[in-house]
């Protein structure tokens, strides 16, 4: 039995082979006080608390399951494509009654005839059309001809009475076409050739072998959704000369469904809270509402997110319990982390600690920043051995809320305060200072400054002791930002980090450096006592973020951030690493519980450069309006309609009207209609803030090829 559950075809586990029968015992006399021996009983197909051998018709109807081309944020999984258009539909009311009275017309109309109240003139065609020969009464000739003309008459009556009751529609609303589209898809097999469980791509390539091992391990049950998406992301390696065809064969041909595992060894999660399809690499977050204010082909579909569409990131804005870490932020989390499992992502999940991110056991890294027990510490630097470029992320995550929040701001000055330090320090220790240390050397002590200048005369580095002059000469001057960046480092320097930020090899730092692998970490930001210390360490994760996914080798591995509550991390710096993202393979997924923890200048911008943009439920009318400028607004066709009611004077006029009232539900009108093209916003400020259900969001989304999906109304419980 293999760790994951799953358990393969031994000798075992097979039936129990049958013994041939002995000789005919000779009978023998029973002894009186000695019982007969009872019967032995069968031996069982397997081993007691066995589970039975796997079935692998749920993962071959999975795999098989036809996935179609669709807009953007559609669930492909099963989707049946609906015109783009609403047809036009009448009322179920006036539908079933006008069909009722074109048949009673019908009836009325054939009784006439056949009573003959309207004459025989209907007959005169019949009598035109048979031979005298056939004129004999009662003749089989003549009584065929009629009946095949009587049969023809009511034929035509219902064909007229059939259009003008519409009994076509009410057919297809409630006869058997009807039962048909809400009956289950029957997925049949395909043909061998079109068939993805058999890995006809590896044939081709000259795999057959492969191929074969893989099929019988998606027939008995081994293989799993995530094994298939590993295994086809080794086998793209493949193909683009990443790996060779028979290091690749190798491994399916000794492990099976397990080749290609993961570095943790995990094929799955220890359990999954939302519907996946790593085929399509989607994940489904809800189902987009029945609303007139969402295009048809979006109504009543799943609403799904996958990379091609977190590489443009997302932001979600909410109150508190309106569902963004569990209905939108945990959902992207696990789908992430099984596209890790696969080989074709890594995620940074950012949260509090006890968010409900995910246990522990789904991820491969877990810093728990604060908590003694962490088994890793997080990286200040980011992994990087360039002053410079360590002194830039590391003062964006300490002041970069401080910059000017105008677009055109940066925090420059504070890099090169830092830059001043580092170089000199890691040119005489060999690595850079730990929180206590550059606290020190940014309060400008002596004794640290005094060691450090030794360090670098002993050296003769001319060129650092330059900048250390400059810091030196810096330090009290009016506009100095050392002390402010002291301050800053100061919340990082305390009792409960005591253990943390370590620089001196002593520890398991974790850097975002690592992002060119498939993991899975997960960084808890302690919240409780320490908010401003969280949201420094969010912003320099963002900063390391930003900055190490730019250079990676590997931009075929997507990347994504998750930051469940962004509140203070967004700074001019982190507005343009956003926009960089797309074109790195990467994305972020940020939340906040109002645009009011943004800069006002910093709102739009941030906007601007999202992709996708979630606006839920109990949102602000302030908040609503930042959402409605940026999703703009469209052509609209409005109607004016004008109804006077129409008065009866006569009898039969008000008998008529009183039938109208029974057919229509309605009464009698004259209407006139005015139609005309107006522009309109597509969701108002103030449809945001009273006009969405509790458990719904209004989410607009792009994709990387720069397809686009208008605001939609997606119920995120469904």
């Amino acid at each position: 039995m293999d760790g994951d559950g799953t358990q393969d075809a031994r000798g075992t586990h097979a039936g129990p082979v049958p013994r041939p029968a002995g000789p005919p015992a000779v009978p023998a006399t029973p002894h009186p006080a000695r019982p007969p021996a009872p019967a032995t009983p069968p031996r069982p197909a397997r081993a007691p608390g066995m589970p039975p051998l796997p079935d692998g018709s749920a993962f071959l109807t999975w795999l098989r399951t036809p996935r179609p081309e669709a807009a953007p944020g559609v669930w492909r999984f099963g989707h049946r494509p609906r015109p783009a258009e609403e047809p036009e539909t009448v009322p179920a009311r006036q539908l079933l009654s006008g069909a009722l009275i074109a048949f009673l017309v019908g009836w009325l109309l054939w009784s006439l005839l056949w009573n003959g109240y309207l004459g025989g003139w209907w007959l005169l065609p019949l009598y035109a059309m048979i031979p005298d020969s056939w004129a004999e009464p009662h003749s089989f000739g003549s009584v065929v001809a009629v009946y095949a003309y009587y049969t023809a008459v009511a034929l035509a009556i219902m064909i007229g009475v059939g259009r003008l009751g519409r009994w076509g529609e009410v057919w297809r609303r409630y006869g058997l076409p009807a039962w048909r589209r809400s009956a289950p898809v029957d997925v049949r097999p395909p043909a061998p050739e079109d068939d993805p469980a058999q890995w006809n791509q590896l044939r081709a390539a000259g795999a057959a072998d492969a191929a074969d091992r893989l099929a019988a391990e998606a027939r008995t049950g081994l293989m799993r959704d995530v094994d298939h998406a590993r295994i086809a992301r080794a086998w793209q390696g493949v193909r683009s000369g990443r790996h060779s065809l028979a290091t690749f064969t190798g491994a399916v041909l000794k492990d099976g469904a397990a080749a290609c595992l993961h570095p943790s060894g995990h094929r799955d999660l220890p359990g999954r809270h939302a519907r996946h399809d790593l085929l399509t690499g989607q994940v489904r977050l809800g189902t987009t509402a029945d609303d007139p204010r969402n295009p048809y082909a979006y109504r009543a579909t799943g609403l799904a997110l996958g990379p091609d569409l977190l590489g443009t990131s997302l932001l979600a804005v909410g109150p508190a319990g309106s569902g963004k870490t569990g209905g939108v932020v945990r959902p992207l989390a696990e789908s992430l982390c099984l596209h890790a499992l696969a080989g074709r992502a890594a995620v940074v999940v950012v949260g509090a600690a006890g968010a409900g991110l995910g246990s522990a056991d789904a991820y491969d890294v877990v810093v728990r920043v604060g908590n003694p027990e962490s088994v890793y510490d997080l990286d200040l630097y980011g992994g990087t051995t360039d002053p410079d470029e360590a002194a830039a992320v590391l003062a964006e995550a300490l002041v970069g809320d401080l910059a000017d929040p105008h677009p055109g701001g940066d925090s420059r000055r504070s890099t090169t305060v830092l830059a001043q330090l580092l170089g000199p320090y890691r040119a005489v220790h060999g690595r850079f200072p730990s929180v206590p240390e550059l606290r020190q050397l940014l309060d400008g002590s002596p004794a640290p400054l005094a060691a450090l200048r030794r360090g670098l005369e002993e050296a003769g580095q001319e060129s650092l002791l330059r900048e250390l002059d400059a810091r030196e000469r810096q330090l009290g001057h009016p506009g100095d930002v050392g002390g402010v960046l002291a301050d800053r480092v100061a919340l990082l320097d305390r009792p409960a980090f005591a253990g943390f930020f370590d620089t001196s090899g002593q520890s398991r730092p974790f850097s975002l450096r690592a992002l060119d692998h498939p993991v899975r970490v997960r960084i808890d930001l302690p919240q409780r006592g320490h908010a401003d210390a969280s949201r420094i360490l969010a912003r320099l994760v963002l900063a390391q973020f930003t900055a190490g996914v730019a250079v990676r080798e590997d931009r075929s591995l997507f990347a994504c951030l998750v930051l469940d509550d962004a509140t203070g991390v967004i700074t001019p710096e982190a507005v343009r690493g956003i926009q960089r993202l797309r074109s790195a393979n990467a994305g972020t997924v940020l939340t906040l519980r109002t645009l009011d923890d943004v800069p006002r200048a910093l709102r739009s911008p941030l906007l601007g450069a999202i992709g996708c943009r979630m606006a839920l439920s109990g949102l602000t009318p302030w908040d609503g309006q930042d959402f409605a400028e940026v999703w703009g607004k469209e052509w609209t066709e409005a109607r004016d309609v004008t109804d006077r009611q129409i008065i009866a004077e006569t009898p039969a006029g008000k008998a008529v009207h009183m039938l109208r009232r029974v057919i229509t539900g309605n009464a009698p009108t004259a209407r006139a209609i005015t139609v005309r093209q107006v522009e309109r916003e597509r969701w108002s400020a103030s449809e945001l803030a009273h006009g969405v259900p509790p458990g719904h969001a209004v989410l607009s989304l792009t994709t990387v090829q720069g397809e686009h999906a208008p605001p939609l109304l997606v119920d995120l419980r469904g």
